[in-house]
């Protein structure tokens, strides 16, 4: 039986529980709801970890066997993550990759803290309105501001550079991590900023030694979710750059090829794709505790 027959077995059992379950007394019912309890969770780990390790599988197989059902190949094809590297330069496209996303992360995080500074402490006409544009800018598709981004890019002079992929990425990681960060912000203790106000301290030492300390949770939320969106993004990074040099990681992958055009060597794109998934899954473990810290504290906060 295939995996995805499991999951169907799975699932039929648990519609089973479920639909005995209040004909039996109560001691059978407890420990039914337990069995299915474990069942569900069995149901949600598969749906959630079966495609990642599908895409490890898959990227060591070559040729028919990519069309087997085998839940591991007998004779792994190791030469597959190998040969990405040799093939083009993947190892520049994963250099581009970490400079932008980290570059876009520094810029968003540093613009979102001094805005969310003004938003959530200082009282202004047309606060909330502006905060709502803010948050409306990021609704828009790609597509829609793709033309004026382009045209943008072009007269600063940065087309098929690394820099057009940053300012572009701003775009969508910018309006979410203010929006974020002030109602973070809005929630702060105001007796601490009257003290500090009162020893003399001013709006960039209050930003700076007071509330930054305070919103590392939050930032480091915000700063990983900017730094997937701008590892992930694809349209802006094919559009604004040329060059394979100047290339990030999902354009390079999109663009692996065969050694025919018949041939597309599913093998070498999945092995590019576990490698490049790796990282965010060891930020993910290695940030854990503050970005469910940040996300308890926007939740109860915000």
């Amino acid at each position: 039986m295939g995996p995805w027959g499991w999951l169907a077995l799975a699932s039929l059992l648990l519609a089973g529980l479920l639909a005995v379950s209040g004909r039996l007394p109560w001691r059978w019912r407890r420990r039914l709801g337990r069995l299915g309890f474990w069942l569900l969770l069995l149901l949600l780990f598969l749906y959630t970890v079966f495609p990642f390790y599908w895409a490890v599988v898959s990227s060591l197989r070559t040729g028919s066997a990519l069309f087997s059902t085998e839940l591991w190949p007998r004779d792994p094809a190791w030469d597959n993550y190998l040969s990405i590297f040799r093939e083009q330069p993947f190892a520049r496209n994963i250099l581009n990759s970490v400079l932008v996303a980290v570059s876009t992360v520094a810029v968003s995080l540093a613009l979102s803290v001094a805005a969310a500074y003004a938003l959530g402490r200082v009282s202004f006409r047309g606060r909330m309105p502006l905060l709502f544009t803010i948050l409306a800018v990021s609704m828009f598709p790609q597509i829609a501001v793709l033309s004026g981004m382009f045209e943008l890019v072009r007269a600063f002079g940065l087309y098929n550079r690394l820099g057009s992929l940053t300012l572009s990425y701003l775009v969508f990681t910018l309006p979410f991590s203010v929006w974020v960060l002030t109602s973070f912000m809005r929630e702060l203790p105001k007796e601490l900023e009257e003290a500090a106000i009162v020893d003399g301290a001013r709006p960039l030492v209050l930003v700076l030694r007071i509330f930054l300390p305070l919103m590392a949770p939050a930032m480091v939320t915000t700063g990983l979710l900017a730094f997937i969106a701008a590892w992930n993004e694809f349209l802006f990074a094919l559009t604004f750059t040329l060059s394979t040099e100047q290339r990030t990681v999902p354009v390079a992958i999109a663009l692996i090829s065969g050694a025919s055009a018949y041939e597309l060597p599913w093998g070498n794109i999945m092995a590019a794709s576990v490698v490049v998934t790796l990282p965010l899954i060891v930020l993910v473990l290695i940030f854990q505790r503050r970005i469910v810290a940040g996300l308890t504290a926007g939740a109860v906060k915000g």
